[in-house]
């Protein structure tokens, strides 16, 4: 019975995605999130989640940081992005960032159900319209060597990464994952080390890197 998180802030396409699902697999079992935070609470809380329908744009999450997050803290579980941001550069980059597809907004229900089909047979999904024009991009050099640098994290350094990013300070991380502060000190030293930034203000310009900008809004 295959275990579905569809994550998006706007009730009505979280709503038409869970359709889609259900349409595609009568025995899916759907859970919803309307914020990043509320997706690794469920993935915490429901290890046998199997696929995540991840919108690029909800609180918590502005561009690639919420698929980074969720390769960095759940490696194991698969990502097919739901963005308006359909242009073939972006969809290269989500791929490059461990995306195992993407579903453009304007997707109908038919290529939303296949495309989570594919994805929970192992497989990788993009829109024919799209699949061409990315495959005939090169990887970002940069966007690889991001990617290959945040996927050297363990998942408790990302969860200490992404509320870094926040401003917290070590006390206060540490007290948001009832861990010591000299555990917290561990883990930013390893996070500088594996990142290769010397400083707070460097590995959070690393992660803006990770922004796309609001996209226009779908309907």
């Amino acid at each position: 019975m295959p275990n579905l998180l569809i994550a998006d802030d706007h009730p009505l396409f979280r709503a038409a995605l869970r359709l889609a699902a259900s349409e595609s697999l009568p025995d899916c079992v759907v859970r919803e999130a309307a914020d990043l935070p509320g997706v690794l609470a469920a993935l915490a809380a429901e290890p046998d989640i199997d696929l995540v329908l991840l919108d690029l744009h909800m609180p918590g999450s502005q561009g690639l940081s919420g698929l980074a997050a969720l390769r960095g803290q759940h490696p194991g579980v698969a990502v097919l992005v739901v963005s308006a941001h359909d242009e073939p550069r972006i969809v290269r980059r989500v791929i490059d960032h461990g995306a195992a597809g993407f579903i453009p907004k304007s997707a109908s229900t038919t290529e939303i159900g296949e495309a989570i089909r594919s994805v929970l047979d192992c497989g990788n999904w993009l829109p024919p319209g799209l699949a061409d024009a990315v495959a005939a991009l090169p990887a970002d050099p940069a966007d690889t060597d991001l990617a290959s640098r945040l996927a050297r994290l363990t998942e408790q350094q990302s969860r200490v990464l992404a509320l870094l990013a926040e401003g917290l300070l070590n006390k206060q991380i540490a007290d948001r994952l009832t861990i010591q502060e000299r555990t917290v000190k561990a883990h930013v030293t390893a996070i500088f080390e594996k990142l290769r930034v010397r400083n707070r203000t460097q590995a959070g310009m690393l992660l803006r890197s990770l922004d796309l900008g609001e996209p226009a809004r779908v309907g």
